[in-house]
């Protein structure tokens, strides 16, 4: 692959300002312009990163999480750009990709979550889950749906990924001039597809990290064609994607420690002994200095006469293990280079290096205290009842409209619920297409809506259709 392809600065549209135009920024800095001012991006401020609902104006939202991975994304562009350009790595690296890497990955930062559904990833799982269940038992014209739709079209549903979502929403459902979404750059596209394959090229135990999820939708085919022959990774993950997957690693690792303390769900005594304990056997100097700084960081809190010394400590620290963490990511790219460049390596950036282990243990220790803890396995079965409710109902109305049959007026009364943006995009694509590509895209319709949905919403329309006060 070559950066100048990589850099792609072309659009799916066309784009070309007026002659005389005084505008002097680059492509890249109109791309972050477009996506601040985007309803989709201003809605991740009520849909969840952990802690669904929460009432605290300190516990992290997607918004939030967004703008923590775009600064660190922007970092470790800074660099592996200067990495390249003083080690002389790369000599087709001009010093004028510098700026267009920061500026790609702060983009795809703000962008690498747009797509999620409400209630955090145990929306995606819900969305899954369902149609895993009620797919075999649809019917349509007097036959089910899964002797309707193709193989890859059902697949779709039951691998359905808020990663693939987020590349149909900004190319196509954020309806603003025309149905190519934000039409942003084919660098950024490329960097936010984290997975370029079909959701039947998923292998999620082959040892190869492009095919561990889906990263597009049989509908948005042409879409991802163009992208990857533009950037030339044809089927290969594009670098920056790695850069953005290690900047998502390090906030949300951190950031879910930090928040699950502030909930009370975790004290620094626990996550001290946690740190302390986690495979002891393996751990290594660079590992125990780490852990010893926040201790250190406790001492000095003390000392300081801080009011709450021990959250202090962990915020403290904390910033200094993502300051550890860019060092490593960057450690990882310069030193499988080569491979990443060639599209052949098939592992994360931390893999094999300093500071994988704690990077393991922040996760392991999230998961235990915050993720499966009673307070959100609470909430997350009481957001499973909004899921099953609002797609059941949408899913019904769904399959009858635009298809010549009859639709009870409720059903009619849900269709017109729907955004007319979206709408406006199914039927933009369904001219044309035969009944099963038009019951395909309908079905997306009802994804579409459900995860443009942010969880007030969506807990609100649940309770008014249910005749809940």
């Amino acid at each position: 692959m070559e950066w100048k392809k990589l850099l792609c600065p072309d659009r799916i549209r066309d784009y070309k300002g007026k002659p005389g135009s005084r505008d002097l920024r680059t492509e890249f800095e109109k791309d972050y312009h477009r996506i601040i001012g985007s309803a989709s991006f201003r809605r991740l401020q009520d849909k969840t990163q952990v802690f669904p609902l929460d009432q605290s104006d300190f516990i992290r939202t997607r918004l939030t999480h967004s703008l923590e991975v775009s600064s660190l994304a922007k970092s470790l562009g800074q660099n592996v750009s200067e990495a390249i350009l003083q080690n002389q790595k790369d000599k087709s690296f001009l010093p004028s990709y510098k700026a267009d890497v920061c500026d790609i990955l702060q983009c795809a930062g703000l962008l690498h979550d747009i797509g999620n559904p409400p209630f955090g990833h145990f929306g995606e799982a819900a969305i899954r889950d369902w149609f895993q269940v009620h797919m075999p038992l649809l019917r349509w014209k007097g036959r089910l749906l899964t002797e309707v739709l193709t193989p890859q079209m059902q697949a779709d549903f039951y691998h359905f990924e808020g990663n693939t979502q987020a590349l149909r929403l900004v190319t196509r459902l954020h309806y603003l001039v025309d149905a190519h979404g934000m039409n942003l750059t084919k660098a950024l596209l490329g960097t936010i597809i984290k997975y370029p394959v079909s959701s039947l090229e998923i292998d999620p135990e082959g040892g190869d990290i492009r095919a561990k999820k889906m990263g597009y939708f049989l509908a948005d085919e042409d879409v991802f064609q163009e992208i990857q022959e533009s950037t030339g990774t044809c089927g290969r993950r594009h670098p920056l994607a790695f850069l953005l997957e290690a900047a998502d690693d390090i906030a949300y690792r951190t950031a879910d420690i930090e928040d699950a303390v502030k909930k009370g769900c975790l004290t620094y005594e626990r996550l001290l002994q946690e740190l302390k304990g986690y495979r002891a056997d393996v751990q290594d100097e660079a590992y125990r200095e780490l852990v010893g700084l926040l201790e250190y960081r406790c001492k000095r809190a003390y000392e300081k006469g801080m009011d709450h010394p021990h959250s202090n400590a962990v915020q403290n620290w904390l910033v200094q293990v993502q300051g550890e963490m860019i060092h490593s990511a960057t450690e990882g790219f310069m030193s499988h280079y080569e491979e990443l460049m060639a599209g052949q390596y098939k592992k994360d950036l931390f893999y094999g290096i300093s500071g994988t282990l704690l990077l393991e243990a922040l996760g392991d220790i999230a998961y235990r205290y915050a993720f499966i803890s009673t307070p959100i396995l609470k909430l997350e079965i009481g957001a499973g009842a909004v899921f099953d409710f609002l797609l059941g109902k949408f899913t019904d109305a769904a399959i009858l409209y635009d298809s010549g049959e009859p639709m009870t007026a409720v059903q009619k009364k849900l269709m017109s619920m729907i955004s007319d943006n979206y709408r406006a995009v199914y039927h933009i694509h369904a001219e044309g297409k035969d009944e099963t590509e038009r019951l395909y895209l309908r079905l997306l319709l009802v994804t579409d809506e459900v995860c443009g949905m942010t969880d007030s919403y969506a807990k609100t329309l649940y309770q008014e259709l249910s005749g809940i006060r």
